[in-house]
C-alpha cells in the first residue's frame, strides 16, 4: 500500500509568482501545489518552470509535502512540465482534466519518457463530465500501469462550465456527481480533496463548504489563499470527541473477552467490528 500522509488543506502556489514560491516555505499547510496550468499564462510558463527548478533545488517547504500541477496531457506543455517534474522530484504530480484510459495512457508514457522518480505519486484532477463518468475505468487503467495514483481532486468550477449546472445554493446541483467522485475514491483506497472557494474574501462561506466537504467524505480541500489553510487544516483534522470515541471502541474491542465479538454495546450504542476499523483510520488520520 502507497504511504497515506494527511491531505487536509491543500494550497495552490503559482509557479510564475517568484514572491509567493519563496512565501511558500513559511505556510502550515499540509501540501503546496506548485501550479503550471491555469494560473500561469503561455507566455509565463517556461519561466514558472525554471522557478520550480530553481526552489526545488533548494529544498526549503518547511513542513509541507509538494505537488505540481502540470498542464492537461495533450498540450504543448505537458513534457516539458513533466521534465520540470523529473528535475524537482516533488511528492506529487497532479494531472489536470484526466477524462479518458488514452489521458492515462499518455501521463504513462510521458513519465516513462522523461523518468518520473519511482517515489512520485500521482494525483489526477476530475473536472469534466467524462472524468466523472469514466472514472472508473480511468482508475483501473491507473492501476494497471502502476501510475501510483494515490487521490482524485475535483475540480468544480470546470464541472459547472462544462455543464451549465450552478454553484450556487450550497452546491446543491452537484452534489450527485461530488458523491460519485468520492464513492470512486473510497472503493478504490484513494484519498480525495475538494475543490476550492473562489471567494478567498469569504471565510465564513469557505468554512461552510468545507464542513459540507467533510460531511461528503472529501479527506481535505484545495485553496487559493493562505488565509484557508488554518480553517481547512481545522475542519478536516478528527475532533476531540471523534478521537476520543474512536479511543474508546479501539479499547473496547482489544479486551481479551471482546477479541472475538463482533458487536458490542459502548455508551448506549451497538457498534460493530466494521466501526473498529473506521476508528482505527481516524486515530491514524489524527496522529494517534
Amino acid at each position: 500500500m502507497l504511504t497515506r500522509v494527511p491531505q487536509r488543506s491543500a494550497l495552490y502556489v503559482p509557479a510564475s509568482n517568484q514572491r509567493a514560491v519563496d512565501k511558500s516555505a513559511t505556510i502550515d499547510a499540509d501540501w503546496i501545489i506548485y501550479d503550471l496550468e491555469d494560473s500561469v499564462s503561455d507566455t509565463e510558463k517556461a519561466t514558472a518552470r525554471q522557478t520550480l527548478t530553481d526552489a526545488f533545488s533548494n529544498r526549503q517547504f518547511g513542513g509541507s509535502n509538494t505537488a505540481i500541477r502540470s498542464n492537461a496531457v495533450a498540450s504543448e506543455s505537458f513534457l516539458a512540465d513533466l521534465k520540470t517534474a523529473s528535475a524537482c522530484a516533488p511528492d506529487a504530480i497532479l494531472i489536470p482534466k484526466v477524462e479518458s484510459v488514452s489521458d492515462v495512457e499518455r501521463f504513462h508514457n510521458g513519465c516513462a519518457e522523461v523518468d518520473i522518480p519511482q517515489q512520485t505519486n500521482s494525483w489526477f484532477m476530475i473536472e469534466t463530465a467524462n472524468g466523472i463518468t469514466r472514472l472508473g475505468e480511468i482508475i483501473e487503467s491507473a492501476r494497471s500501469k502502476n501510475c501510483r495514483l494515490t487521490t482524485l481532486v475535483v475540480g468544480h468550477n470546470d464541472i459547472a462550465s462544462e455543464t451549465g449546472v450552478s454553484l450556487e445554493s450550497d452546491r446543491q446541483y452537484l452534489i450527485p456527481w461530488l458523491m460519485q467522485i468520492v464513492l470512486h475514491a473510497k472503493a478504490n483506497d484513494l484519498q480525495v480533496l475538494d475543490s476550492v472557494w473562489n471567494n478567498f474574501r469569504d471565510l465564513s462561506g469557505f468554512e461552510r463548504e468545507a464542513e459540507q466537504g467533510k460531511q461528503m467524505g472529501f479527506d481535505g480541500k484545495t485553496l487559493i489563499h493562505p488565509s484557508q489553510v488554518d480553517v481547512a487544516t481545522r475542519i478536516f483534522s478528527p475532533s476531540q470527541e471523534e478521537v476520543r470515541r474512536a479511543r474508546l471502541i479501539v479499547e473496547n474491542f482489544s479486551r481479551a473477552d471482546n477479541q472475538h465479538k463482533n458487536v458490542l454495546s459502548i455508551e448506549g450504542e451497538m457498534v460493530e467490528r466494521l466501526h473498529l476499523l473506521q476508528a482505527e483510520k481516524l486515530l491514524i488520520k489524527a496522529g494517534h
